[in-house]
């Protein structure tokens, strides 16, 4: 069974155990950003940029992630309007999140991802890499930021 927090920004889901690794997840329609934290979830680290293939290879990818880490949730970015409203990038991320849960019988918590990528476009411009190179990394750190967002709120919460 898939537990699944409709709520919006910010929020912090009971269901997501306090303890173990949380991957934390940019969705995209292309590619998909992954982050993971250390069994305290005090830091998260940027993990890959994965560029989605089809719904099988996507799902053989995250068990593989479930089962690296021994993740024990997951935190993925909703994608909200500047006014805080959902969007229909939102309602395709909430999609994926339910589907990602199924597929990895893993508990969900949404995070306002609001200005993450360009977050992480800010901190890309500050290293000296090549423009096809900042695309590369991009995802991945805003799963980073995301997720790190997110444990930072648990916390303080």
């Amino acid at each position: 069974m898939t537990r699944d927090s409709e709520q919006n920004s910010g929020t912090t889901d009971p269901a997501i155990p306090e303890r173990g690794r949380l991957l934390g997840i940019d969705y995209g329609t292309v590619r998909v950003g992954v982050a993971v934290c250390d069994v305290q979830q005090r830091l998260a680290s940027p993990y890959e940029s994965y560029t989605r293939r089809s719904r099988q290879a996507d799902a053989d990818f995250f068990r593989n992630c479930v089962r690296e880490f021994e993740a024990v949730g997951l935190v993925i970015g909703l994608p909200l309007h500047m006014s805080g409203e959902e969007s229909d990038k939102s309602r395709e991320a909430r999609q994926y999140g339910r589907w990602l849960s199924r597929v990895t019988e893993l508990p969900v918590a949404w995070q306002d991802e609001r200005l993450s990528t360009a977050q992480a476009d800010v901190l890309l411009h500050s290293v000296d890499l090549s423009s096809r190179r900042r695309r590369q990394h991009r995802d991945k750190l805003a799963a980073h930021i995301i997720l790190q967002s997110w444990l930072d709120r648990r916390r303080s919460g």
